[in-house]
């Protein structure tokens, strides 16, 4: 962030503009911060961050609400993805592809929120079915095929990361995902 300030002459002088630039602490600094701050100060902090941007709000709410039950939040994503695949415009692939990726992008979004990785390929898995069930032709599109093949390329190297028996339990439904 810069900041202008208008420095007023001295007599014989003229006036300048100096900008200033103010640098963000580390991640570990605000740790550090966060940590000596009684807990008062810390409950108007976040009021604060709540009330100047919305995905901060977004992840506040997730964090205090539904992150204890994270089934509940996969369904509530679920559902809404349903309802913007039903609402997808379907008469110009122009269309078609804009609503794709406002879902994708919305699926992003939960999933830095959640940050467990389970979710994240429950939540592709669902996008890369509802994408097959909703008529949109794969083949006849590039951009299309080009963006449930990334969702897909995704899923299959998130769950290489998990351990063995989830790896074959999400495996064994990825089969009927393949092109």
């Amino acid at each position: 962030m810069r900041m202008h300030f208008l420095i007023l002459p001295l007599p014989g002088e003229h006036a300048r503009i100096t900008t200033i630039s103010m640098k963000a602490a580390t991640a570990q600094e605000i740790k550090k911060q966060l940590n000596t701050m009684p807990a008062s100060e810390l409950v108007d902090l976040c009021q604060r961050l709540a009330r100047f941007k919305k995905e901060n709000k977004e992840l506040l709410s997730y964090l205090l609400f539904n992150a204890q039950d994270e089934e509940q939040f996969v369904l509530d994503i679920k559902e809404e993805i349903g309802q913007l695949f039903s609402e997808i415009n379907t008469s110009h692939m122009y269309y078609a592809k804009k609503s794709l990726r406002k879902i994708l992008k919305i699926i992003n979004k939960y999933c830095r929120y959640s940050s467990v990785t389970e979710t994240e390929i429950i939540l592709r898995i669902h996008f890369c079915v509802s994408l097959k069930e909703s008529g949109i032709s794969l083949r006849r599109d590039k951009v299309i095929t080009k963006m449930y093949q990334m969702q897909f390329t995704k899923i299959k190297d998130l769950v290489s990361t998990l351990h063995e028996d989830l790896q074959y339990d999400f495996r064994h439904g990825m089969a009927e995902l393949e092109l």
